[in-house]
């Protein structure tokens, strides 16, 4: 009888059967067979209830101690959360999950997930239910933003002259458009503050990444100079470091189109100006050369564009042209180069008077 009882529970043991059923048909799964291992199997494990953090002015949410997705909508942050919080086992198969949000109380969303997948060829439906509780506070950034942080201070001027109104509309045109456009990506680009000193404009940037974009951006469109200049506020009480705000001074030209400028002791008048060069042609042989900005200093204002008076042509010889002086009507020759060749006696030309040289010009 012992010998008998021994070799069937050495078969049973063979065959690997189920403590719970019994079963000896089917492998096991962790320790029990399949039947039993699916009437406590779950798919999905979530929290029953979730605590998130959202900034109340730009609805970023705190994650893993770093604030992300600004300005997407509070029903998005709660889909998103609940993403993030769900396990799904490993053995799921072709899982499909559902997520609806059945009510709000309050800043409490209760919110049901319902999963269907294939677990060892079969398939399985559940269904959880979970609060999320919306936390509203301030992020860093909008908390910067209210203060009035800056990181640096963009100083807008004229050289030797002072701003002109349309100069001041194309800077600010320039500016808001960057600033658009930055803020999308820049959580920092805003101007907390505008002053307007009699020498200029200063715009108080939160970001120096934003302030040396506007920097570029006002270089390439109407061209200038800049230069940076840091400055020591305080002192990092942890490391002992220094903290230092950036004063960028951007200077457009003293000079404008059409107005008049020496050059290597020769006289040329402004064709353009832009973010690459300054474009001059010469008074006298009306050659044209662009002379880059780090040469701009060597450019010397030597008259305006309201200085440009009407006179007349009043004879021409093969060598000479003869005009009236535009002060005095005495009459003045100028050698003849190619591109007088068409102007006849009697016709209205322009010109200007430069240290007491008058020279002749063309449109």
């Amino acid at each position: 009888i012992i010998l008998s009882l021994f070799l069937k529970i050495k078969i049973i043991i063979g065959k690997m059967f189920c403590p719970e059923c019994g079963n000896t048909e089917e492998p096991l799964i962790d320790g029990i067979c399949k039947n039993c291992f699916l009437k406590t199997y779950k798919m999905l494990k979530i929290p029953e209830n979730s605590t998130i953090k959202v900034c109340k002015h730009c609805n970023s949410k705190l994650l893993k101690g770093q604030w992300i997705d600004e300005y997407i909508p509070e029903e998005e942050i709660i889909y998103r959360t609940l993403e993030e919080e769900i396990q799904l086992d490993e053995l799921v198969e072709e899982p499909i999950i559902d997520l609806e949000i059945k009510q709000m109380r309050g800043t409490i969303a209760e919110c049901e997930i319902q999963a269907i997948g294939n677990i060892l060829g079969t398939e399985i439906n559940e269904k959880h239910e979970t609060n999320i509780k919306i936390n509203h506070t301030v992020c860093p950034n909008c908390s910067k933003k209210e203060s009035g942080y800056y990181e640096a201070v963009l100083q807008v001027r004229a050289d030797k002259r002072n701003l002109k109104t349309e100069e001041i509309h194309e800077i600010e045109t320039i500016i808001n458009k960057t600033i658009e456009k930055q803020s999308k990506k820049d959580k920092l680009a805003y101007i907390p503050q505008i002053l307007k000193p009699k020498e200029g404009i200063d715009y108080y940037i939160g970001s120096l990444k934003t302030a040396r974009k506007i920097t570029n951006n006002l270089k390439s469109n109407i061209g200038g100079i800049s230069k940076e200049s840091p400055r020591l506020i305080s002192e990092d009480s942890s490391t002992g470091k220094g903290l230092y705000r950036i004063w960028i001074s951007f200077r457009t030209p003293e000079f404008e189109k059409k107005d008049f400028v020496e050059y290597e002791k020769e006289k040329y008048t402004v064709l353009h100006i832009n973010g690459n060069n300054i474009q001059i042609k010469n008074l006298e042989n009306n050659t044209i050369i662009n002379i880059p900005w780090n040469k701009y200093d060597k450019l010397k204002l030597i008259g305006k564009k309201e200085d440009i008076k009407k006179t007349t042509i009043t004879n021409k010889t093969p060598n000479t042209i003869q005009i009236l002086d535009p002060e005095n009507y005495s009459p003045i020759d100028i050698n003849l180069i190619p591109e007088y060749q068409n102007m006849n006696i009697g016709e209205e030309i322009n010109c200007i008077k430069i240290n007491n040289i008058t020279y002749i010009l063309l449109d």
